[in-house]
């Protein structure tokens, strides 16, 4: 079963670490995705950006309205997202108890199955 496990905290704590602090937790997020990515059962992995680059679009009133940033307002932002082949529910939620604990920013991991609808085409050049 693919299961997207989605990454969220206070972006603000996020944003404030040192380049050397980034580096030190993307370094151990780095070991448990390498685990993974050679047991073939890591798929994307995104790190988005902060939400004051996001726009979103909405419906109202039957038209789309173009908004800055994020619609809601929250303690915690979605930050990045995986996706993981995994067993069961019970080893999705082993993965997202390693990254959890590689994050000093704490935060939540929200596991949900995926169904894929479209495949990523062979045009479309992958992140790296």
């Amino acid at each position: 079963m693919l299961y997207a496990v989605l990454c969220y905290a206070a972006e603000d704590a996020v944003t404030s670490w040192s380049k050397e602090q980034d580096e030190a937790v993307m370094g151990k997020l780095a070991v448990i995705q390498q685990k993974y990515a050679e047991a073939g059962r890591l798929g994307p992995v995104a790190r988005l950006l902060p939400t004051t680059a996001a726009t979103t679009v909405r419906k109202v009133r039957g038209e789309s309205v173009i908004l800055d940033g994020p619609f809601a307002e929250t303690k915690e932002q979605l930050l990045g997202f995986y996706t993981v082949e995994c067993n069961d529910l019970e080893e999705a939620v082993g993965f997202a108890r390693e990254i959890s604990d590689a994050n000093p920013a704490g935060g939540s991991y929200e596991i949900r199955p995926v169904g894929v609808l479209n495949p990523v085409p062979a045009t479309i050049k992958q992140a790296t």
